[in-house]
């Protein structure tokens, strides 16, 4: 398996670490929205967060917590951007998480996509309807 993250994770490949213990790695992004933006992976190589094990969401997502309230602090910024892409839009197949400072007009226009309304409650409660019924047990 050919794995950049993995790469950066065992020291193979360059990058600017802002944190890292025995679960995950935080690094700046290569190509940042702003300075700042940070990237956090989990060590072990999973290529979503739906192949995340159960047992591993908290603890990957507290450190995501922790590196997001660094970020703001350190990079004085009002709040922040967090997001992560399964499958579509993932530019690398490892989970990783982007933690981007954000400021009061700064350029970034919300999310980066259209949005629209649902045509009416009906339609809304059948879509709600849908997701419930895949829930995983």
């Amino acid at each position: 398996m050919d794995c950049i993250f993995c790469d950066i994770v065992a020291g193979r490949r360059e990058s600017h670490r802002v944190h890292e213990d025995e679960d995950v790695v935080a690094f700046l992004d290569a190509r940042p929205l702003f300075p700042g933006h940070t990237l956090v992976v989990p060590r072990a190589h999973h290529e979503t967060l739906t192949d995340l094990p159960a047992a591993d969401v908290g603890p990957f997502f507290t450190r995501v917590r922790r590196i997001t309230a660094a970020v703001e602090a350190g990079m004085e910024a009002a709040g922040s951007f967090v997001a992560e892409n399964n499958r579509v839009s993932q530019s690398v197949p490892h989970l990783h998480v982007h933690v981007v400072p954000r400021n009061r007009k700064d350029g970034l226009r919300g999310f980066f996509w259209p949005r629209s309304r649902y045509g009416s409650e009906e339609e809304a409660a059948a879509v709600a309807a849908r997701v419930r019924a895949a829930l995983p047990d």
